[in-house]
């Protein structure tokens, strides 16, 4: 049997999440009512629920986050609401709180969130053994450590291809917490690590000043899936709940495009769902939000922060030929257009734009004087006529299926088999008479039967089986197609329902004994869940004690002095300043936080002050 790769998208509401299997996604998450990281993005159940039946007609799948952490008071009431889930016929659960699997929860597949820091071998096979289906690796995750893990476990493994980066290691960040008390791991980020700070050594001296030096940019797999898929990975996941429409729409396209070519030149694959994606755009990353792209520590570790500036800078589209008031003329092979946002960096390094109001040819009209040198590079952060395109119907995507309609002796019957088998037949006994015009009766068959635009489905073949050809009339025809095509889709859903879970506790050992404030343990269930596995709570999670001394703010495999290259580390590096060989800070609004770097295990760790 092929193996099935996944491709699963984001869905900030419902609308979205059709949008993006429409596009070719194989599988969507989406928010919760409540409990889901991103507090912005959450849904109605009876949103949900109509997402699933549109999601299970194409044979995707629906997985509902309920990833933060919980508090006792909270508990009963995730509980009631993941049966609700359960009921609305949800796939899956990505939880980060081992207290859910205390309680009594339906039997539904739970995938581990990629907050519970699924780097260690050790924990993804626990993780395994405690009953979850799937472990949801950590962005930090080389492909060496890929193709290790798979080694280690039999569960589905989960990868990001694409989207936002934390600077932290999921589910190890509490700087929002403890600057405001909104806590990333209950869906709440104030997302300090996208603020500007300055660099300064133990004496105070500045060595960079208002600079993004924690900011990523937007993570990117596209050139390393065939890798990935070789080193064990089977859903490739696109972040972006808080992502509009176009973005989802955009993306999902094109690694839609981009699996599919992998999987009809190499035999072994399959897509994880029905139907046949057809695009009507060229779908293409550089044109919706982001800040660059890296491929983070995929194959090597490399610079990946955008310094400059933690806003999107979409694509560069060329350079300044002249300049004068507020006409520009770039020097570009893209077709401008007014209502286009364009932007640049200043003398000051900061990222400056202006909208175009007029464009003849190459020369734009802004709406604001902008002086620039020849040469200053333009990115368009806002692309009108791609994002006006966007809006509009970008995709089709359709099951394919063959009809049989014919006649027994007692009753007329249309039947419909789809592309993965599925068979629903309707009848009349209604009795017709041989068509004086047997052509032309033929051809109104043919004509009404197909008419399938607004359904899932494509008509692939029609087989007639009569002696003698009947005359029907037009709506007799449209009457039997809409029962077969209502009573397929309903056959699709039922087939499709998920496959029931069963969760057993068990003792097997955790694999530490102590564990402190980065279990991330906030409730009496989950200290109750490690101790069942033979570990014990030291300290409860910084959401609840909020003591913060001591307390590793950040944890991050990105490290600073190798961002600026004074990595002490680096064999080649001849260029290393004293400044940089101290105690280092980073400053912001009057807070200062001491930098901490465990070269051996090449990471560095953000302290309170």
């Amino acid at each position: 049997m092929d193996v099935k790769l996944e491709l699963l998208s984001p869905a900030k509401n419902k609308e979205q999440g059709i949008a993006a299997i429409n596009h070719g996604a194989d599988a969507v998450y989406i928010g919760a009512p409540q409990y889901g990281a991103r507090v912005a993005a959450s849904n109605t159940m009876a949103d949900i629920e109509a997402l699933v039946k549109y999601a299970h007609i194409f044979h995707c799948k629906v997985f509902a986050t309920v990833n933060t952490l919980l508090f006792d008071d909270e508990l009963e009431e995730a509980r009631q609401m993941i049966w609700q889930l359960y009921h609305a016929g949800v796939d899956a659960l990505i939880v980060q709180d081992m207290g859910l699997l205390e309680l009594d929860l339906p039997p539904i597949e739970l995938h581990a969130s990629t907050q519970t820091h699924n780097i260690d071998p050790r924990r993804i096979k626990f993780l395994e053994q405690v009953g979850f289906s799937r472990i949801i690796l950590a962005r930090e995750a080389t492909l060496d450590q890929m193709k290790e893990i798979r080694n280690t476990t039999q569960a589905e493994l989960e990868a990001f291809v694409q989207g936002a980066l934390c600077v932290s290691y999921s589910g190890q960040c509490y700087m929002s917490q403890y600057l405001n008390s909104r806590s990333g791991n209950r869906g709440a980020c104030s997302q300090p690590c996208r603020s500007a700070y300055d660099l300064t050594d133990s004496k105070g001296n500045i060595l960079c000043h208002n600079q993004h030096l924690l900011s990523l940019k937007d993570f990117s797999a596209a050139q390393h899936i065939e890798r990935m898929i070789d080193a064990g990975i089977r859903s490739f996941k696109i972040e972006g709940r808080l992502k509009d429409i176009c973005y989802v729409k955009n993306i999902t396209a094109y690694y839609r495009k981009l699996i599919d070519s992998i999987i009809a030149r190499r035999e072994g694959f399959a897509t994880a769902s029905s139907g046949r994606t057809s695009i009507h755009f060229l779908p293409e990353p550089e044109r919706t939000f982001n800040r660059g792209f890296t491929d983070y520590f995929l194959v090597k570790r490399q610079p990946m922060a955008s310094h400059a500036t933690q806003k999107s800078l979409g694509k560069r589209i060329g350079t300044v030929v002249d300049s004068h008031g507020n006409q520009l003329t770039i020097k570009t092979k893209e077709t401008l257009t007014a209502g286009d946002g364009l932007c640049f960096f200043n003398n000051q390094n900061q990222l400056e734009g202006f909208l175009v109001n007029h464009v003849n040819g190459n020369t734009v009209a802004a709406n604001k004087p902008v002086e620039l040198q020849p040469g200053t590079p333009i990115w368009r952060n806002n692309d009108y006529a791609f994002e006006k395109k966007l809006e509009g119907d970008t995709s089709e995507r359709k099951i394919s299926v063959s009809m049989t309609f014919g006649q027994t002796s007692h009753e007329t019957f249309l039947s419909v088999v789809d592309e993965d088998g599925c068979q629903a037949t309707v009848t009349t006994s209604e009795v017709f008479a041989t068509a004086n015009n047997p052509q032309k009766a033929q051809e109104t068959i043919e004509k009404q039967l197909g008419k399938l635009g607004g359904t899932p489905f494509r008509l692939d073949n029609l087989s007639l089986q009569f002696d003698t050809l009947p005359f029907l009339p037009a709506s007799t025809l449209n009457d039997l197609r809409r029962r077969a095509v209502e009573r397929l889709e309903d056959i699709r859903i039922e087939r499709f329902r998920p496959i029931d879970k069963t969760h057993r506790p068990n003792d097997i050992p955790y694999f530490e004994q102590m564990l402190d404030y980065r279990a991330n343990i906030i409730n009496s269930q989950s200290e109750s869940f490690y101790r069942r596995h033979q570990a014990q709570c030291a300290e409860r999670g910084l959401e609840q004690t909020q003591r913060y001394d001591g307390k590793a703010l950040m944890t991050c495999k990105y490290c600073l002095r190798y961002e600026l290259g004074q990595c002490l580390m680096h064999k080649n590096n001849k260029t290393i300043s004293p400044d940089y060989q101290g105690e280092l800070f980073l400053t912001n609004n009057g807070k200062r936080f001491r930098l901490q770097f465990n070269c051996k295990q090449c990471e560095m760790q953000i302290f309170a002050e």
